[in-house]
């Protein structure tokens, strides 16, 4: 088994990655007029779409690389420059076109499963959460290492619950400057955590980098 710090690593990347607090604004324009007990029903169905999906993605990940033909080096690279590109648009507080499209958010608001549709699915499980529970998952094949994985996604798909649970206040709150500053700090916190993912499959890729 990995040593502790790795899954804590993996932990705080996960929860910077699908960055919560970037979806309520989302959350609050998409729910617009709905009761209490509705919006719990959509955070409900939103946290465990997210769950499912990851864990999905974590446990089939190494059969799907295989049928395409991938390497995990090459993945590696391509997910850690899939994750800069959301970085630098947190860093700029701009909407991450990676993560979701205007035209999927508004046609989203006329559907009644906006819960996995854009909330759950792009929103935050799309292709930086999904390339980096993949990453992590190859990272050991020791005993109790893909249980601890899929705790650590458990215990970040209830952080995204109870952000969601408590979107009103914190939108009440931090207003969409705080919301902007939080956005920018994760985005420099995931921007390191890009590059090492990409040096990491480089050097796979080049073992004449690694020295």
């Amino acid at each position: 088994m990995e040593h502790w710090t790795e899954y804590s690593r993996f932990l705080i990347a996960l929860f910077v990655i699908l960055d919560p607090f970037a979806a309520v604004p989302i959350f609050l324009v998409l729910t617009k007029g709905y009761s209490s007990s509705e919006r719990n029903r959509i955070t409900n169905i939103s946290a465990i779409t997210v769950f499912i999906v990851l864990v999905v993605s974590a446990l089939t990940g190494e059969a799907l690389l295989k049928t395409m033909g991938t390497s995990l080096a090459s993945f590696r690279v391509g997910g850690g420059i899939v994750l800069l590109m959301m970085a630098l648009s947190m860093l700029r507080a701009q909407p991450d076109a990676v993560r979701s499209t205007p035209e999927e958010e508004a046609e989203a608001e006329d559907k009644h499963a906006i819960a996995v549709v854009p909330l759950a699915i792009p929103l935050m499980a799309g292709p930086g959460s999904i390339s980096n529970v993949i990453i992590q998952m190859h990272r050991s094949d020791t005993e109790f290492h893909a249980a601890l994985v899929i705790l650590c996604i458990a215990l970040v798909c209830l952080s995204i619950w109870i952000v969601f649970r408590m979107a009103g206040k914190i939108g009440k709150l931090l207003g969409q400057t705080g919301l902007n500053i939080i956005n920018r700090l994760f985005g420099l916190i995931l921007a390191a955590i890009a590059i090492e993912i990409m040096a990491n499959g480089l050097k796979q890729l080049f073992p004449a980098l690694g020295g």
